[in-house]
């Protein structure tokens, strides 16, 4: 299912449909208020199937930042992980370690998400130093509970050239790829 809401742009195009939505019904209220009803049910349908069964989203091409000859890796780690030091492969200069705050579907009600994040912050921080200790220049940095999402906002701020997965199953290793348009490894 896709989020109408994603994007500003999105969010704009969902107004329109519902405003638009809103009008063929009181139009068709004003007609007879079985018709309404029966206008109301459509646009409900329509509306529910535009959101349910839209096309995804193609992967956004992103362009590397990277100047030179450097190699800028952004790696998605698990909170608890370690050891990534020989991992990763020869010419990388550059690495910022995302680490997701993975809560519960509890916790995440609740809100008691602060475990988590302290979690995930303290295994960036390891990771990230024990980078640095390799000679590669690297930040850590805690991503959403989605780790797609997590993804997404790195990159946002951070041009990689590739991605990087700690310790992922093949599921997330498809989904990345499919999601992303750069280099996708796993360690």
């Amino acid at each position: 299912m896709r989020n109408p809401l994603r994007s500003e742009a999105e969010a704009f195009r969902f107004l329109i449909v519902a405003i638009a939505g809103a009008v063929i019904i009181v139009a068709a209220a004003y007609i007879d208020t079985w018709v309404g009803v029966a206008a109301a049910l459509l646009v409900v349908a329509g509306v529910g199937a535009w959101v349910v069964g839209g096309p995804k989203p193609a992967p956004r091409v992103l362009v590397s930042g990277t100047p030179g000859m450097g190699h800028r890796v952004l790696l998605l780690a698990n909170p608890g992980s370690s050891g990534v030091r020989g991992r990763l492969g020869d010419g990388v200069t550059e690495v910022v370690v995302v680490v997701p705050a993975l809560a519960s579907t509890l916790e995440a009600l609740t809100g008691a998400v602060d475990d988590r994040r302290a979690e995930a912050q303290a295994t960036a921080h390891a990771l990230a130093e024990e980078l640095r200790g390799a000679g590669v220049q690297a930040r850590g940095e805690v991503g959403a509970d989605d780790r797609l999402l997590a993804l997404e906002d790195a990159l946002g701020t951070f041009g990689a050239d590739e991605i990087v997965l700690v310790d992922a199953d093949e599921k997330l290793l498809a989904e990345v790829r499919g999601r992303f348009a750069l280099p996708v490894s796993r360690v």
